[in-house]
C-alpha cells in the first residue's frame, strides 16, 4: 500500500504551494478542510454499507476547530484518557465518546465518567477495581484483549501484541482472573493490533481473536476492533475490511466499533518550512530547516518514518541530493535524505505532507523551539491562522503562570 509523494500533494494541484504558502510564517502546520472532508466521506459511507460506527481515534488527530466538519461522518470519538474524553464531549456534539487507558487513576475516575459513554479496561485488575463504578453510572463497559497475534513487520514500539506487551488481556490471564461476577459486568471486547495496516491483518487478528475469546463473544453487545487501519489510504482493500466487519456482525450478533485515527485525516496536513542554512560534510550536502523532526514530527525519529516533500524525491537519480535536517542540538534531528530538481538555498520552502496526523498532538518545545501555528486551508482555498503560539507557551508549561 505504499502511497506516492503525487497522492500525498494531489489536494494542491490546483496551486503552487511555493505561491500559495508563501506569506506564511515558517514552520507552521496546514490543515486541508476538503481533504478532511473527503477522508470523512469515505468512512460514513463505509458505517451507511456496513452498519459498523467509526469512531475518531484523538490520539492521532485532536484539532477540535475541524470537528465539525467531521461531526456528520463520524459516530463519536476515542480517548485515552481524562482530557481527550472531555474534549471529544466538549467539542464533537452529541456523539458517542469511548475511552481506553492502560490504567486509570482513582483520583479522576469519577470525573471521566461526566464525560465517556463506554469505559475500557486493560486488565481483570482494574476491571474489578473500576468496573462496578461504571456500571453504577450507567456506562457500557468493555475490556481490552490481546489475541497475540502480531502483524506488524519493522514497527515494534507501536505492536500492541510484542513480546510482553503490557496492553490488553492475553488469554492466559483472562482464565487466571476472569471470573464470572467479572464477565457479566461486561457488555464489550475491544483489540487494537494494527498501525497503518490493510485489511488482511484485521482478517487474520480477527481469526486469532475468535480462536482465544470466541466462546465469550455471543455474551457481548459489542466488539471494538480498534484503530490502525488505513481507511482512506490508496489500494486499501475496502471488501475484505466490509467482509471482515460482517463476520462479526453475523457470528456472534455484536455492534462492530472501528476507531481509526490516521485515516480520519490521512494527507490532510502540511508542514511549511524554510532552509536557514546549507552544510557541507564532506559528499553530504546538508539543509537546516526551521522545522525539526524531534520537534514538530516526532514520529520521524520514534517510527521511524519518512515523509513526503513537495517536489522531491528520495530516488537517487533524481536531481540533486540533500540531507533534511532541524535546527536543534540533538545530533540525530534529522528528517531523511531527499533528491530536489535544483539546488536549495536560504529562503527555500520545503514542503512536508501527511502532517496532520501525530504531529500537532505530539509536538514539544525541547531545545526552546516554537511551536509552529496552526493554519485551515477551508473549502474556498483562503487560508485561515487558528493559533498563536508564543514565549509564554513554551514558559507556561515549566514554572509560573506569567
Amino acid at each position: 500500500m505504499e502511497i506516492t509523494t503525487a497522492q500525498v500533494f494531489s489536494g494542491l494541484a490546483w496551486q503552487d504551494p511555493g505561491v500559495l504558502f508563501s506569506a506564511l510564517p515558517t514552520p507552521c502546520y496546514v490543515i486541508d478542510e476538503e481533504q478532511l472532508e473527503r477522508n470523512g466521506a469515505c468512512l460514513a459511507a463505509l458505517a451507511k454499507r456496513t452498519g459498523c460506527k467509526v469512531l475518531l481515534a484523538q490520539k492521532a488527530f485532536s484539532n477540535f476547530d475541524f470537528y465539525p466538519l467531521l461531526e456528520g461522518c463520524l459516530a463519536g470519538t476515542a480517548a485515552s484518557g481524562l482530557y481527550e474524553a472531555r474534549l471529544g464531549k466538549e467539542e464533537m456534539g452529541d456523539r458517542e465518546v469511548h475511552v481506553f487507558c492502560a490504567a486509570y487513576r482513582e483520583d479522576s475516575f469519577e470525573e471521566l465518567l461526566d464525560y465517556a459513554d463506554h469505559i475500557v479496561f486493560n486488565s481483570p485488575n482494574q476491571l474489578r477495581r473500576f468496573g462496578g463504578k461504571a456500571k453504577r453510572r450507567g456506562k457500557s463497559v468493555g475490556l481490552r484483549i490481546n489475541p497475540e497475534c502480531s502483524t506488524q513487520e519493522g514497527h515494534g514500539i507501536y505492536d500492541p501484541c510484542g513480546p510482553a506487551s503490557r496492553l490488553g488481556t492475553t488469554r492466559g490471564l483472562w482464565d487466571k482472573e476472569m471470573t464470572e461476577e467479572l464477565i457479566c459486568l461486561l457488555d464489550g471486547l475491544h483489540f487494537h493490533t494494527l498501525c497503518e495496516q490493510n485489511a488482511d491483518d484485521l482478517a487474520r487478528t480477527l481469526q486469532a481473536v475468535e480462536e482465544r475469546f470466541g466462546k465469550f463473544l455471543p455474551r457481548m453487545k459489542w466488539l471494538n476492533m480498534g484503530g490502525g487501519h488505513h481507511i482512506t489510504q490508496a489500494g486499501y482493500d475496502m471488501e475484505v475490511l466490509e467482509k471482515t466487519i460482517a463476520y462479526a456482525q453475523n457470528t456472534w450478533g455484536v455492534a462492530v466499533y472501528l476507531e481509526p485515527g490516521e485515516a480520519v485525516a490521512l494527507n490532510a496536513g502540511y508542514l511549511v518550512s524554510r532552509v536557514l542554512d546549507v552544510i557541507e560534510n564532506g559528499a553530504v550536502q546538508i539543509a537546516v530547516l526551521d522545522a525539526s523532526a524531534a520537534c514538530h514530527m516526532p514520529d520521524v525519529l520514534e517510527m521511524p518514518y519518512q515523509p513526503p516533500v513537495y517536489c522531491a524525491s528520495t530516488d537517487p537519480s533524481n536531481g540533486y541530493p540533500y540531507r533534511l535536517a532541524g535546527p536543534t542540538c540533538l545530533a540525530g534531528d534529522v528528517i531523511g535524505a531527499y533528491h530536489f530538481p535544483r539546488r536549495l538555498k536560504t529562503g527555500d520552502m520545503v514542503l512536508f505532507g501527511d502532517m496532520a496526523i501525530y504531529t500537532t498532538c505530539k509536538n514539544n518545545t525541547f531545545n526552546g523551539m516554537p511551536l509552529p501555528d496552526i493554519w485551515k486551508l477551508d473549502k474556498e482555498k483562503q487560508l485561515v491562522r487558528l493559533t498563536e503560539f508564543g514565549y509564554e507557551d513554551f514558559k507556561r508549561r515549566l514554572g509560573k503562570d506569567i
